[in-house]
């Protein structure tokens, strides 16, 4: 009797370990999505259901109908920094991505709930913004449902859903000119002051020109032989219309990498100089 016991224990203790470590495919695995984004980040957690020779909007996804955007848990969507969505101001935060699919329009919701997995759990004073999104029919299906953040530009992006054949997207903004030239008021009076970065964003930026050839001068006092700095120099004297100081100083640059070995500055040097000719 004794004996049976014993047995009957370890063939209990090998079925529990046995279950324990069981490990098999999730049926709609979850995505954990992490785009760099203006001074932060965006950051998309959803699980991914498959068409599976299956209808889906208007069918297994209801038109106007609040949907969870996913399957399994609630999906949600996390700013580091303050976004612009419809107009709203979006503080940093985590918030639920919640939608309601219709035949040729969807709402998409920011919403402070971020557990919401049924329209019965949905408490629309909690939302954040709703925006209105026209469909963009795709011509090839897509099987499994992706969220995407794609279009990515300084200041704005689309956060896209894609499924069956149906995409929309969500248009996300963000303000860093303001923040930029804060960090920039603020370094530039200091001891160790970023000369070439602050030259760089009026640069690319379209900002005072005159103020940042005089920032690129002090670098190159830090850093006579900088030859990246000489190019950026030489790209905003091309820009003031300075064309022959731009040669001259293009050709500094571009002597100096020789010698530096960079083959990447001597073939824009040479690219830059042909456009000055």
């Amino acid at each position: 009797m004794k004996k049976c016991l014993v047995l009957l224990c370890a063939i209990a203790l090998l079925n529990s370990v046995s279950a324990q470590s069981l490990k098999v495919p999730q049926p709609s695995p979850t995505q954990y999505l992490k785009q760099d984004f203006g001074l932060g980040t965006i950051e998309i957690s959803y699980s991914r259901p498959g068409k599976k020779n299956r209808k889906v909007y208007g069918d297994l996804v209801p038109f106007g109908t609040l949907w969870r955007t996913g399957a399994n848990s609630a999906t949600t969507i996390t700013f580091t920094d303050e976004v612009t969505i419809g107009g709203v101001k979006v503080p940093a935060g985590k918030y639920g991505l919640l939608t309601i699919p219709d035949t040729n329009e969807w709402t998409i919701i920011i919403s402070g709930q971020t557990d919401v997995t049924s329209p019965e759990d949905y408490d629309a004073t909690k939302d954040i913004v709703r925006v209105k999104s026209k469909i963009r029919n795709i011509a090839e299906a897509v099987e499994t449902f992706t969220i995407q953040v794609t279009d990515i530009a300084a200041t704005k992006c689309d956060v896209q859903l894609l499924w069956e054949n149906t995409l929309v997207s969500l248009p996300v903004s963000t303000d860093i000119d303001s923040k930029v030239m804060k960090q920039i008021e603020n370094t530039l009076i200091k001891d160790n002051r970023p000369y070439y970065s602050g030259a760089a964003y009026y640069i690319d930026n379209g900002k005072d020109l005159n103020q940042a050839i005089l920032w690129l001068d002090k670098a190159i006092e830090n850093n006579p032989r900088g030859y990246w700095i000489y190019y950026r120099k030489a790209i905003a004297l091309q820009k003031l219309g300075k064309k022959k100081e731009a040669m001259e100083v293009s050709i500094k640059s571009m002597e100096i990498a020789k010698e530096e070995k960079d083959d990447t500055y001597v073939r824009n040097n040479q690219k830059l100089q042909e456009s000055l000719k």
